[in-house]
């Protein structure tokens, strides 16, 4: 059997506030379902015992034991305990002083916090001695474990021979953090100081030590690969990942099949298939009426389901909002994020509430409810490196319009009217009024009868199923242990 240690700082359904917390919660899933040179694969996923953890699933969790780590002049606890969860073995590190907060992230000792993090996997390991083939880290949060595993090599025989494979959703993230903390919290020694490892300009970068001290990295989508190695989204990090561009792969993420299934969604009240789509217009008519729009099936219903965020594309939707809403469309907003635009919807939702319900809040089965109703869902992102919204939509027979960036490009083919291939609309400019133009030519495709069911039909029959990806992971997991 080959071990595989996922490790993230959050996973669905124990805690999220991303689409990281989707790929922990599906894709070792998927892994599991494979092999290596004939082998199975049993994945093992390690994430913080963060205080929102539903107490359904802690009265579930078996206490394995602990042990400790040093933090500078601190000896610090390190409580281990596991739960079995849709076929996967999910380990929790316990330590209140740093996960006992209501913040995932966003203290001001995240440093502390997520170094503490992987020291205790690493720790942890140790304790129940499970030595793995292969540990796979995932954004800056656990990059720590792959750069303090190039030292502990050197030090017990315990990490001798694991492979490692690190995961990067989004660089602008990166982990950047003043040089004391690498030897006071890190202890590592002054020789990791460099521009070649930690040093980033005067201070040190965790998010790079996870791509110096990999063995492959991936990132969540093949244009998004190709992206970073340019300066204007490398994020001041493209020269380190031209340097290491061999061991970079981009792998598209994909969704559960199981969670989001508009034939068994238990979130809908009616279901829906590829093959009767008649439902669909029910949950319409209750959403509308639930959000306290006017009842109308023939009026397209554009949603938005979306970290209210710069990087999502909203000042483009800012900038052309007055004009939309003077078609004859109806907008539902799910999501918060920044102040202004939180304010922005409640705004125009006021001016506008028979075109616009603004739901400031995130709720799991009111996003379910959205996805089903609508006819189309705005993607406008500035940049984005995989994107999970645009797969459920499609998933759910919604037709995405997005900027062609990214993992947009990779997952959501633009309609042909000639051909009548496609899966979506897409525009390539950042510019607000390709974005107006783009959703008025689906508007103008939504009126026609044979065209629309024909796209919403391809839209579902796209697979975005884990099961591609995982294949490529597991080939690359595979070249990796032939290496050996």
């Amino acid at each position: 059997m080959i071990n595989v240690v996922f490790v993230a700082s959050e996973a669905a359904p124990f805690a999220k506030t991303g689409g990281l917390a989707d790929v922990a919660g599906s894709l070792p899933k998927a892994l599991n379902q494979g092999t290596i040179d004939g082998q199975p694969v049993n994945v093992k996923v390690f994430m913080p015992l963060h205080v929102k953890i539903s107490p359904s699933f802690r009265d579930q969790m078996t206490y394995l034991g602990f042990t400790t780590v040093n933090m500078g002049w601190r000896t610090q606890y390190v409580g281990l305990l596991t739960l079995r969860y849709d076929g996967v073995d999910y380990y929790f590190i316990d330590n209140e002083f740093y996960f006992k907060r209501h913040a995932l992230y966003g203290d001001g000792d995240d440093a502390e916090r997520y170094i503490y993090f992987s020291k205790a996997v690493l720790a942890a390991l140790k304790m129940i001695e499970l030595k793995p083939e292969i540990i796979h880290t995932n954004d800056w949060h656990a990059a720590s474990v792959n750069v303090l595993l190039d030292y502990y090599r050197k030090h017990d025989p315990f990490y001798q021979g694991i492979k490692t494979v690190f995961t990067i959703h989004n660089l602008r993230y990166q982990g950047v953090f003043d040089p004391y903390i690498m030897g006071d919290l890190l202890n590592l020694p002054y020789e990791y100081y460099h521009e070649e490892r930690l040093k980033f300009y005067e201070n040190i970068n965790i998010l790079k030590g996870g791509i110096v001290f990999s063995d492959h990295i991936t990132t969540v989508s093949k244009s998004y690969a190709h992206e970073i190695t340019y300066p204007y989204f490398g994020e001041n990090l493209d020269g380190i990942i031209n340097k290491y561009s061999h061991k970079l792969t981009g792998i598209v993420n994909g969704i559960d099949y199981d969670v989001y299934d508009p034939e068994t969604d238990s979130n809908l009240p009616v279901h829906y298939t590829v093959t009767d789509l008649s439902n669909k217009k029910i949950i319409k008519k209750q959403v509308q009426e639930r959000f306290g729009l006017p009842v109308n099936p023939d009026v397209p219903m554009l949603s938005i389901i979306s970290r209210l965020a710069d990087m999502k594309g909203l000042d483009l939707v800012q900038h052309i909002l007055d004009e939309l809403l003077t078609l004859d469309v109806q907008l539902v907003v799910l999501g918060t994020g920044e102040k202004r635009y939180e304010d922005l919807f409640k705004h125009y939702q006021y001016m506008h509430p028979n075109k616009l319900s603004a739901r400031i809040f995130f709720d799991q089965h009111e996003s379910h409810l959205i996805y089903a109703a609508s006819d189309l869902f705005l993607m406008p992102s500035l940049f984005e490196p995989c994107g999970l919204s645009q797969l459920i939509a499609l998933r759910y027979g919604t037709i995405p319009v997005v900027r062609q960036i990214g993992g947009l490009k990779d997952t959501v083919i633009p309609y042909n009217k000639y051909t009548g291939e496609g899966t979506g609309f897409g525009f390539m400019n950042y510019n607000a009024h390709e974005l107006l133009f783009t959703i008025k030519e689906a508007l103008e495709y939504f009126k026609d009868p044979v065209a629309w069911p024909k796209l919403m039909t391809q839209a579902m029959q796209a697979d975005h199923s884990w099961e591609t990806s995982s294949k490529e992971y597991l080939s690359i997991y595979a070249s990796l242990l032939r290496k050996a």
